[in-house]
């Protein structure tokens, strides 16, 4: 939905003089299918400008990815249009996971894919002949143009219009969205937070993680982590083990415990706050092991990073 609107609303912005959305110096058509709404993975229903036309009459063709674990992401006549505008020489963009399905269409082939540092795996793994790009905004290799997603979107589509329309409308769209500046393709996309992300090779484990990371304030079990991957808890530990050394439990408890060291040492939030936060219900409990962790008490790290402060 970020990919799609962020591109969407990058032109719209480019079009007009003014505030009213009129499609004066840029148009843009929304298909799908046979014209059919599609639902996003948030689950907010897209409708359409209408099916397929003719790609002879566009300057690109965009294709935005979905989840990649929910099935089928296109259909068959979605693929064939894809097919039909490279067939005749239209330039085809891949936002997000858009990367696998021109990859999947075998439209990649001898071209470089742009895709998110936390995808990559996956695209390699699927497609280890690909030159696969993990680590840049986006990437334009002749006629296929791949971008990581995100708000990377926003920087490719105001360098399409910068292209075409020049700076002064790209660089307008980009100060009424507060972005300050057009970032290249090279650009680097944001590091992972998790210490060590990177170096994991099996996406399993990184997508855990992950997981683990967004729910530290409520603690998930490791059966309903390793269902939503498609694992067994057994073998989810397995990968685990052989990853990290640690179990999810102790990788969870590891991350739990180095957000509240951030929050107690770069903060004022009280400790029962900090506690609730990092999937603690006892403070008590989360002050033995903060012990265990840090060898101080919580009060005695606030006051020491008080002190350092002070001094500086």
């Amino acid at each position: 939905m970020l990919a799609m609107s962020a591109f969407v609303d990058t032109l719209r912005l480019a079009a007009d003089e003014g505030d009213r959305s009129r499609p004066l110096r840029c148009a843009w058509r929304v298909m799908s299918d046979g014209g059919r709404p599609v639902r996003a993975s948030n689950g907010i229903m897209l409708q359409p400008t209408g099916g397929f036309v003719d790609p002879s009459g566009f300057d690109y063709v965009v294709i935005v990815g979905g989840t990649l674990h929910g099935g089928p992401e296109i259909s068959s006549a979605t693929q064939d249009y894809l097919r039909t505008a490279a067939n005749r020489n239209v330039p085809l963009v891949g936002l997000c996971t858009g990367s696998f399905i021109l990859a999947r269409a075998g439209l990649m082939k001898d071209r470089r894919a742009c895709v998110s540092w936390f995808h990559k795996d996956e695209l390699l793994a699927e497609f280890p002949d690909l030159e696969v790009v993990g680590d840049a905004l986006y990437v334009f290799d002749r006629d296929r143009i791949t971008c990581a997603g995100g708000t990377s979107v926003i920087h490719l589509a105001s360098e399409l219009v910068d292209r075409h329309l020049g700076a002064g409308s790209s660089d307008k769209g980009l100060r009424v969205m507060l972005e300050d500046r057009l970032r290249g393709g090279g650009s680097p996309q944001p590091p992972p937070t998790i210490e060590g992300l990177e170096s994991v090779a099996d996406p399993r484990v990184r997508r855990a993680m992950l997981m683990i990371e967004r729910t530290l304030d409520r603690s998930p079990s490791s059966e309903s982590i390793a269902c939503s991957i498609g694992i067994t808890r057994r073998h989810l530990a397995r990968l685990f083990n052989r990853a990290l050394g640690l179990s999810p439990r102790s990788f969870a408890q590891r991350l739990r415990l180095q957000r509240a060291h951030r929050m107690i040492t770069e903060g004022t939030d009280p400790m029962t706050t900090i506690a609730l936060a990092c999937g603690y219900s006892d403070a008590s409990h989360f002050s033995r092991e903060y012990y265990k962790f840090c060898a101080s008490s919580p009060s005695e790290a606030r006051a020491a990073a008080a002190n350092s402060l002070d001094a500086a």
